[in-house]
């Protein structure tokens, strides 16, 4: 929903009048998740509440709800009810482990989903234990997946006039993300370990230790490993017997590795990238996060998207990543308050002045 409604969406929150949406606990989150949004709160556990929601169904392109499975059902607002509401609508349910099977019922978060899709014992350094990654990749994952199935799904609506029932959940989009990893099972029975900075695989590709500052190199393939040895003034590796193939140099890789660490302590991070860069070799410094921002390529993409906040003046969100050329993505409404569009969205919906001012009496909506 946030990548749609940077691009000029029309999406609504729709919220509980009591708390709202848990990321409200945490501005930044509330922030960077809910702008560009408006928010409606309704009380489902009120029949005129659900009767908002009704209304809003019969005009919406898209519903998505991140609920246990089962919980929109009881609400009388699964898939079948939604649709015969509104034929045309495509329907989006994110959950922990799937709609349905043993799991099908817990909650589920990214962690749990880290865990379980085998991410926790592939990262991190051999003997340290398990380890999650530094963002929550699998909710942000399960999202993207997602957004991708909703154009698919209107796409196909063009030529049907009938919406879809599109979902995923946390443990498929770990699953799906193990890519490589999961081949090496799936194909050849080999159970992955943690490789720390290093490719599973590729070698030498990896953070490497410099006289200041470690730095990324990707010079794996057989081009790229005798171009690399060429640079740092060792062509004598190539004649090494067992470093010869890709095969030999994973086989090998802690002597290797220690080869060429031990030339590139020599001399400082930026004299290695400007070579290896003239060279041919990919490679790029390991940045704070504060070191990305300040970094001339992400200015030039502009992935910091300035807003100004009631609450703290002129400040920064992280952009969208997608560009499409004549479509400017930025923030063109602050994240809401709790309720803050209820009373416009609903007269938008059919609901009358008296209308709106009954619910609110009643409690089901709150906000303005």
């Amino acid at each position: 929903t946030l990548l749609m409604a940077d691009l000029g969406a029309e999406v609504l929150l729709v919220e509980r009048p009591a708390g709202g949406d848990p990321a409200r606990q945490f501005p930044p989150f509330h922030a960077a998740l809910n702008r560009n949004k408006r928010s409606v709160t309704l009380d489902l556990k009120a029949e005129a509440g659900r009767e908002g929601l009704r209304a809003l169904i019969r005009g919406a392109d898209v519903l998505m709800e991140g609920f246990r499975p089962g919980t929109m059902q009881r609400l009388g607002f699964g898939y079948a009810e939604a649709a015969r509401l509104n034929p045309r609508l495509v329907y989006v349910s994110i959950s922990g482990f799937g709609q349905t099977g043993p799991y099908a019922e817990r909650a589920g978060v990214d962690q749990i989903a880290q865990g379980m899709g085998g991410m926790m014992t592939i990262t991190g350094e051999p003997g340290r234990g398990p380890m999650r990654a530094g963002i929550p990749f699998v909710d942000l994952t399960a999202g993207n997946l997602l957004a991708l199935a909703v154009m698919m799904a209107l796409w196909e609506r063009q030529k049907t006039g009938k919406g879809r029932w599109v979902h995923t959940s946390l443990l498929e989009a770990m699953v799906f993300m193990l890519d490589l990893q999961a081949a090496r099972y799936l194909m050849d029975g080999e159970v992955p370990g943690q490789a720390g900075n290093d490719h599973p695989v590729n070698i030498p590709m990896g953070a490497f230790e410099t006289a200041d500052k470690p730095i990324n190199i990707a010079a794996s393939s057989p081009r790229m490993w005798a171009q690399f040895a060429q640079a740092l003034g060792n062509p004598e590796w190539l004649e090494v017997e067992a470093w010869k193939t890709a095969r030999g140099r994973s086989d090998n890789r802690r002597e290797v590795n220690a080869a060429i660490s031990a030339v590139m302590k020599q001399k400082p991070s930026e004299y290695w990238i400007d070579l290896l860069e003239r060279s041919g070799i990919p490679c790029g410094p390991i940045n704070r996060v504060d070191e990305v921002f300040a970094d001339p390529q992400v200015q030039h993409l502009r992935m910091a998207m300035p807003m100004r906040c009631p609450d703290r003046g002129d400040t920064h969100l992280v952009s969208t990543a997608i560009n499409i050329e004549g479509l400017e993505s930025q923030v063109r409404r602050n994240p809401p308050r709790l309720g803050e569009h209820s009373s416009e969205i609903l007269r938008e919906a059919g609901y009358s002045e008296d209308d709106v001012a009954r619910l609110r009496g009643l409690g089901v909506i709150n906000g303005e």
